[in-house]
């Protein structure tokens, strides 16, 4: 890995889910049931329509939910608190990380498509509370998902990120297309490598990844 292609980074940018906790934690889990128990109920469909509505939506939209905004009126809020109502406690707090995150020169953001409640949630769990000088949800980007361009157009103004100055760390490639496009490091964060011209970095562990770039 090329370190200096960091050395002008003021901005980090960090996805949640499977990002901030390894996906073996398997909290998402949790999450993908809860959706589709409330597919179910919402559109009066079995699991099985269920599951593959939800399946279709996040490959088409991004998110289940866009799909379900798009295609069926739902209302947003509801959903997104029903579906984050879930067992915190298979998260582990993770004091290295902790420790290079909060090393990274500039300003630090998490920026998810879950909702900003339920990341704090997941930062607290994983002992990461006050590193963060803003966490970002879908309902900050006007409940666009990413990959959408207008997503990280509505948080990064927001936020007033200046992406050439920035890196991106996410377990969806698909959601670092637009970041290299506005000219961010992107780093996939996945236990399987992805080649592809979008993609700068790959790791398969977050904190080992900060850890080389702090050297």
């Amino acid at each position: 890995m090329q370190t200096e292609n960091f050395r002008d980074t003021r901005a980090w940018v960090f996805d949640l889910d499977n990002t901030l906790y390894p996906s073996e934690m398997r909290l998402f889990d949790q999450i993908e049931a809860r959706m589709t128990a409330y597919v179910m109920q919402a559109l009066k469909v079995d699991e099985t329509e269920a599951t593959r509505l939800r399946r279709k939506y996040w490959a088409e939209y991004g998110t289940t939910l866009a799909g379900l905004m798009a295609h069926h009126d739902l209302d947003p809020e509801p959903y997104l608190v029903d579906v984050h109502d879930i067992d915190f406690s298979v998260l582990r707090p993770d004091a290295e990380l902790r420790a290079r995150i909060k090393a990274l020169p500039g300003r630090r953001i998490v920026y998810t498509n879950g909702s900003a409640p339920y990341a704090r949630r997941v930062v607290e769990a994983r002992g990461l509370s006050g590193l963060f000088d803003a966490v970002y949800g879908i309902e900050d980007a006007g409940y666009h998902p990413k990959p959408q361009a207008e997503a990280f157009g509505q948080v990064f103004r927001r936020d007033g990120l200046e992406p050439a100055g920035a890196a991106m760390f996410e377990d969806d490639p698909r959601n670092l297309l637009v970041p290299h496009d506005l000219g961010m490091r992107t780093v996939h964060v996945a236990p399987q490598a992805l080649k592809a011209a979008h993609i700068h970095h790959h790791t398969d562990d977050l904190s080992g990844f900060l850890a080389r770039l702090l050297r």
